[in-house]
């Protein structure tokens, strides 16, 4: 029996939320990096992603604005209150009119090594009308799983996100487990939303869990709204600080 949920590729479009004020690393958004501002070579990266038909900068800092404007770079100003890039990115999405059978792509405003075929894998699933949210994860070892910045998901065989946590899951009960490579998932904080998807998180309290843990997207799945998850092999290279910066710099030297 043919499957009727599968339909034509829905437009995308992705928007990139760039804040000024950073408690690590206050101006982040415009650090240099090899004589442009991070968020130019975020937007670079991501106009090389074949799937998205619209990329937008989304911020509240008319710094950020000028020098987006100054390179180009489509903006959208939104408001300074938002406690989350997704808020930010909900705002730009409706100034943009997006249409609620469309798909959102939040693309992080420090990213600027982003591999743009991690956007492809993260939006092909939406061929599919009952995917609601996806994100990303890679494999990892059980060493670096031991720290709370580093977000482990587990999933189901479907791909289906069980839990997300900052403790290392699934927990080894015997003992050659917990030194097995690859049985951890890192979950990459990239994520595509329907529209309609996007529109209930927002509307969504914070969720207890979520509270707990300091990871939004518990609020997801504690209201049921799944989120799929999808495997990739590349890496994510975030600016949390002046010292991931360098790294940044030296990724894209080569």
């Amino acid at each position: 029996m043919q499957n009727t949920s599968k339909a034509e590729f829905p437009r995308v479009y992705g928007i990139i939320p760039a804040r000024y004020e950073s408690v690590r690393f206050p101006g982040k958004a415009l650090a240099d990096i090899l004589g442009k501002p991070m968020v130019w070579h975020v937007y670079q990266r991501a106009c090389r992603c074949p799937e998205l038909n619209q990329i937008v900068l989304a911020t509240d800092d008319e710094r950020i604005q000028q020098a987006a404007e100054g390179f180009d770079i489509p903006v959208v100003m939104t408001r300074s209150d938002h406690k989350s890039g997704t808020d930010r990115v909900l705002e730009a999405a409706r100034y943009l009119n997006v249409p609620r059978d469309s798909v959102v792509v939040n693309i992080q405003g420090d990213e600027p090594c982003l591999e743009p075929d991690m956007i492809s894998e993260l939006v092909r699933p939406f061929v599919d009308k009952d995917v609601q949210v996806t994100t990303l994860a890679r494999k990892m070892g059980a060493g670096e799983a031991e720290s709370p910045d580093r977000v482990k998901v587990v999933f189901a065989p479907d791909g289906r996100a069980l839990y997300f946590s900052r403790a290392p899951i699934p927990y080894p009960r015997q003992e050659e487990d917990s030194s097995a490579e690859g049985n951890y998932w890192l979950h990459i904080g990239l994520y595509a939303f329907c529209m309609q998807a996007l529109e209930r998180f927002s509307d969504l309290s914070p969720s207890r869990l979520e509270k707990r843990e300091k990871l939004e997207q518990l609020r997801l799945l504690e209201n049921d709204i799944p989120i799929q998850v999808v495997e990739t092999t590349h890496t994510s290279h975030g600016v949390d600080s002046p010292e991931d910066l360098e790294a940044a710099i030296a990724f894209l030297k080569k």
